[in-house]
């Protein structure tokens, strides 16, 4: 069932009808003449009316008052549900591409440089990113049948010590980096994270589209951004393109934007230049 971007509207209120009965009681009551009977009778069943009207309205008031917070909680929850499913997603695409594409990329590699030494050494980092990509898939299928509510088990977020790991992982696909990290002081883990996020992402993009080629990693800051920029030298002669599903970039764009931040990829000169800048205030 789809998700209305709309909030549950409410319904019709019942106490404008409830006034408007109210009035019409109240004019029928002024018009009631001072002698006889009914001056008696219809005062009292006015009054009857009224207080019957008033109870109905406030019965219904809160009727409609309960359907409507139990329509809002159900659109809260299909929603975050929905965002839910988004951010598996996206996390089953990262799994996926960069285990899958960096097993692909890797045996590429071997049969470019074509030495029994590189094929040997393929073939167990094949093995082990296999393993590693099976391992995750199996913990991310783990929480999506998890249906007691209990919380996964989660792995520590990246941050900036991770890089060298990062880079070294890349490298083994292809590619050579040099890393340029600044002083930076000290920064979010969010922010942290999403430098790594860029830094991978970008150097599995790399590794497909232009093989063993230099590629160059650096970080900075700039008043209150840290700007991550990864900058290759383009495809190496008779490199063979493995191009991945095509969402890396864009999902990376959405993630960097979700934070405040601005991501741009573009070719300069041979090569491809991806460059984020994400948000960190300096700490006070």
């Amino acid at each position: 069932m789809g998700v209305d971007e709309a909030l549950p509207r409410r319904r019709r209120q019942v106490w404008p009808l409830a006034i408007a009965i109210h009035v019409v009681l109240l004019l029928a009551l002024l018009t009631v003449s001072d002698g006889g009977s009914a001056a008696v009778i219809l005062p009292i069943i006015i009054a009857a009316l009224a207080l019957t009207v008033t109870v109905w309205a406030v019965f219904r008031a809160r009727q409609q008052r309960i359907a409507y917070e139990a329509r809002l909680t159900a659109w809260a929850g299909e929603r975050a549900a929905q965002a839910e499913r988004l951010r598996i997603a996206r996390e089953l695409h990262d799994i996926v591409s960069h285990g899958l594409g960096l097993i692909t990329v890797r045996a590429s590699t071997a049969c470019y440089l074509g030495t029994a030494d590189d094929s040997a050494a393929a073939l167990s980092d094949v093995e082990r990113i296999g393993r590693q990509t099976t391992t995750e898939l199996r913990r991310m299928l783990n929480v999506l049948r998890d249906s007691t509510g209990a919380i996964a088990p989660l792995r520590p977020a990246e941050t900036l010590q991770d890089l060298p790991a990062i880079i070294k992982d890349a490298e083994r696909a292809g590619p050579t980096v040099t890393l340029g990290l600044d002083e930076v002081d000290d920064i979010s883990p969010g922010a942290q994270l999403a430098v790594c996020s860029v830094v991978r992402e970008a150097l599995t993009n790399t590794a497909r589209h232009a093989g063993p080629t230099g590629a160059n990693v650096y970080v900075r800051r700039d008043g209150d951004w840290i700007v991550t920029s990864v900058h290759d030298e383009g495809p190496v002669n008779g490199w063979t393109p493995h191009p991945g599903a095509g969402h890396g970039i864009e999902g990376l764009r959405e993630r960097v934007t979700a934070i405040g931040g601005t991501l741009h990829a573009e070719h300069v000169e041979n090569g491809f230049r991806v460059t984020a800048r994400i948000p960190e205030a300096r700490p006070s």
